[in-house]
């Protein structure tokens, strides 16, 4: 009898709050599952939003009667691993270990467009400040870096009150990079330019070269953002694990079973900050609002910046690259080569896309740093 009670009394607890969590939830699960739209983070995040929108499943901190705190198996998950930030660092060094900065090294103009594609970070913050107090603002401007752990340090190191809402916004954009994408860069391109060909043209770069690569940027944009040092260090101290030639199987379990593990965390974790309670609130689709506007203006900076350079070169670039200046990597240069194979079969953009790509990932945890530094007390 006390059982169905129980089960009873869950029931009646059950609003339509919960209910709106679900159906995100599915709808992140069927992402993952159906379109193959980064599962490892969208399964457990689609998960763990139904998980912690079911009453009392103990899965996050729940008051008693009497005050006291239960606290939840994902709250202590949480703490663990994001409010003291070791998941994100840990993840860089997941994500350093997987990029070949050897297209960059060899054609180091590409670096640009990394940089380009950041005005969507600075734009936005203009734009949030207008509904949100100078550090909550930045912190939701970092969205724009299209990069899930710069996020989550910059919000928690200027201790954003809307932690929760950046963290969801920041991956899920992440993952909706192919769906967000393309209506832009088609949007602001003409089928000419589309069409434009970037011959492939790879020179050799040294094993000096790269290893040295990792170190040098970590000194200077250490330098130029000392608050990046953490985040740019662990990018780049992965990156000299895979270009060192001594720990071959710590680059390869760094990349594969480091990478994926952290993500699967991040994802549960994540899931913690989806409660209908927090989540339904004006602030929080606020927040994906503005988070969305700074993708989009990412994405149209680093295209409108390639445009701009085609009215001096003799020899084009296709604009579409400079949409892959985001730090969502390698989706966004996936993405614009798939584009490019679809306008002609024969244009290979691979190359020069992950080029830009990985400069946007250098270029998106520089402008974290820069903006600790302007707005970290």
């Amino acid at each position: 009898m006390d059982s169905l009670m129980v089960i009873f009394g869950n029931v009646l607890e059950l609003n339509w709050q919960s209910m709106v969590m679900w159906v995100i939830g599915g709808i992140l699960i069927y992402l993952a599952i159906k379109k193959d739209m980064e599962p490892t983070l969208l399964l457990p995040m689609g998960f763990g939003t139904i998980l912690v929108n079911i009453p009392n499943s103990g899965a996050v901190t729940q008051f008693l009667e009497n005050g006291e705190a239960e606290v939840g198996a994902l709250n202590t998950l949480y703490d663990a691993g994001i409010a003291n930030e070791l998941f994100p660092l840990i993840l860089f060094i997941g994500i350093g270990a997987m990029i070949d900065f050897g297209p960059l090294l060899s054609n180091p103009k590409l670096m640009i467009f990394g940089a380009a594609a950041q005005f969507g970070i600075f734009f936005t913050l203009c734009m949030a400040s207008m509904f949100f107090d100078i550090n909550d603002a930045a912190s939701i401007a970092i969205i724009g870096a299209a990069d899930g752990p710069t996020s989550i340090v910059v919000a928690q190191k200027l201790n954003s009150a809307y932690t929760g809402a950046i963290m969801v916004a920041a991956y899920s954009y992440m993952a909706l990079v192919p769906i967000i994408q393309p209506p832009v860069i088609k949007l602001l391109t003409t089928k000419k330019e589309r069409l434009i060909r970037m011959e492939y043209q790879g020179k050799s770069v040294s094993k000096l070269t790269k290893i040295l690569f990792p170190i040098v940027i970590t000194l200077i944009a250490s330098i130029i953002a000392p608050t990046a040092a953490s985040l740019i260090g662990f990018l780049m101290f992965g990156n000299l694990i895979r270009e060192c030639g001594v720990l071959d199987s710590l680059s390869e379990t760094a990349q594969k079973v480091l990478a994926n593990l952290i993500t699967i965390f991040l994802g549960i974790t994540i899931a913690t900050q989806m409660q209908a309670d927090k989540f339904l609130q004006p602030q929080t689709l606020l927040i994906l609002g503005l988070g969305l506007v700074a993708f989009i203006v990412d994405t149209a900076g680093g295209v409108l910046f390639a445009k701009f350079l085609n009215l001096f070169l003799k020899k084009k670039i296709n604009p579409m690259i400079g949409a892959a200046g985001i730090s969502a990597f390698p989706m966004s240069g996936r993405i614009v080569h798939k584009m490019g194979l679809a306008e002609d079969p024969q244009n290979f953009l691979l190359m020069h896309s992950i080029g830009v790509n990985v400069s946007g990932q250098i270029a998106s945890v520089i402008a974290g740093g820069l903006i600790l530094n302007f707005f970290l007390k």
